[in-house]
Formats: C-alpha cells, structure tokens, sequence
C-alpha cells in the first residue's frame, strides 16, 4: 500500500495500520483512509470501531485483510490482489466490480 499511497501524491511518513486499524491522509480534492483489518477477530468490531460511518464518507478507502471484517464491507468498486511473485516481484489483479471500478480500470 504505501507504494501506492506514494503513486497517488501521499508525503510524509506512511504508518502501517496494523494497530490502529486505520491511518488517514489528506490530499487537495481526496480524502484517503487505509484500513488494516488483520487483528479483527470479530464482526461486532467494526459496529463499535464505527467504520460503516467512514466507509459512507466520501474518498479512496483502501482495505488490506478485508477478509477479517466479516463481510461487513460494502462492495468494493475495485479490487487490487497482490500476491508474491518470483525475485521480489509482485503479481497484482485488478478485478471491478462496478460502473465506476470499470471506468478506472480502462484509464
């Protein structure tokens, strides 16, 4: 993630989120919130962490772990999968799942 916070214009120190679930940043005309749900054992955390109120906010919501948050995520519009790849590479898929997600996939 913090390669692509970098790509989008993000400065600064990039945390990991891993404790605090989640960082955000702030960028002219983009709000952008990076969750880490690794440590989330149960579905009832993300009611009490409040994350259906940001998640209805405006902005780039980028998820690692979404899987822990027990499908309580909306839909994503896109979906980026990045799994090891050989000599230090990575494999990314980018897979949409909406009008919007199609449209970023064909810029």
């Amino acid at each position: 993630m913090r390669h692509l916070l970098r790509a989008l214009g993000v400065g600064g120190r990039i945390k990991s989120p891993t404790y605090a679930v989640v960082e955000p940043y702030a960028l002219p005309g983009l709000a952008i919130s990076h969750f880490d749900f690794y440590r989330f054992d149960d579905a009832r955390e993300w009611e009490d962490a409040g994350f259906r109120d940001l998640f209805a906010q405006p902005g780039l919501k980028l998820a690692e772990w979404p899987e822990k948050a027990a499908g309580q995520l909306p839909c994503p519009d896109l979906r980026l999968t990045i799994e090891p790849g050989t000599d230090d590479r990575r494999e990314v898929t980018a897979d949409a799942f909406s009008e919007r997600g199609r449209a970023l996939l064909a810029a």
